[in-house]
């Protein structure tokens, strides 16, 4: 885990037994890094968490779910970091055969999904994002879940830092709702491009709320 990371996050990882290392992202990579200790562990499966067909299958579930609301959304809104989640919407969407559309939401920062979908080919950061949405620090989309964004994303929305604590804000003060940077990106994407919704029914996906105390104190009294 990078060295960035949340501190609830990194806690998290060692209730359930997993033993953290954490790394200076900006002088070795995380792949390079789990490429290492693939070669280490021949035995081993190695489970991106995104650029995986049984973390896409997972999302999907939701896919599935957010098709049976009442009324049907026109779009529903997601975050987008490595895609795992985008395209598990995407696809469970799919295997329902409605038509919903699915609009991506990434932190301006770290644009690379709206730079693939522009230029119809995977494009990569140079380096680990370093926006507040740490959910969304990835280098680019994975080879899995592209097959899938570049079929059914309808769009990608690229939100500046202060939409992303403002929607944060607005989710703890409307809603009563803990959401992570990056699980505001949703809200904080449709607030940063309205006309693209407007007069439609919008769907929202809120997607964790896993965030250091400090860190989001300091971004409520902000």
């Amino acid at each position: 885990m990078p060295t960035t990371s949340a501190k609830v996050k990194i806690d998290a990882v060692r209730e359930y037994g997993g033993q953290v290392e954490l790394l200076d992202v900006a002088t070795k990579s995380r792949a390079d890094r789990v490429a290492e200790l693939a070669k280490e562990h021949p035995g081993a499966y190695v489970a991106s968490a995104y650029d995986d067909p049984h973390v896409i299958l997972g999302n999907s579930s939701l896919g599935k779910e957010l098709s049976q609301l009442k009324p049907v959304p026109d779009v529903v809104v997601a975050p987008v970091g490595g895609g795992g989640l985008s395209s598990g919407i995407i696809f469970g969407l799919e295997d329902s055969r409605k038509k919903i559309q699915v609009v991506g939401a990434e932190p301006l920062l770290g644009n690379d999904a709206a730079r693939s979908l522009k230029t119809g080919h995977i494009v990569k950061n140079e380096s680990e994002p370093q926006t507040i949405a740490d959910g969304a620090r990835t280098i680019s989309l994975g080879e899995h879940n592209w097959s899938i964004l570049k079929r059914g994303l309808k769009c990608v929305v690229e939100v500046p830092e202060e939409k992303i604590a403002e929607a944060l804000r607005l989710l703890f003060a409307f809603a009563n709702l803990k959401a992570e940077p990056t699980g505001a990106l949703s809200v904080a994407a449709v607030m940063t491009k309205p006309e693209l919704f407007q007069d439609r029914l919008v769907c929202c996906v809120i997607s964790g709320g896993n965030v250091d105390p400090a860190v989001y104190a300091q971004l409520i009294l902000r």
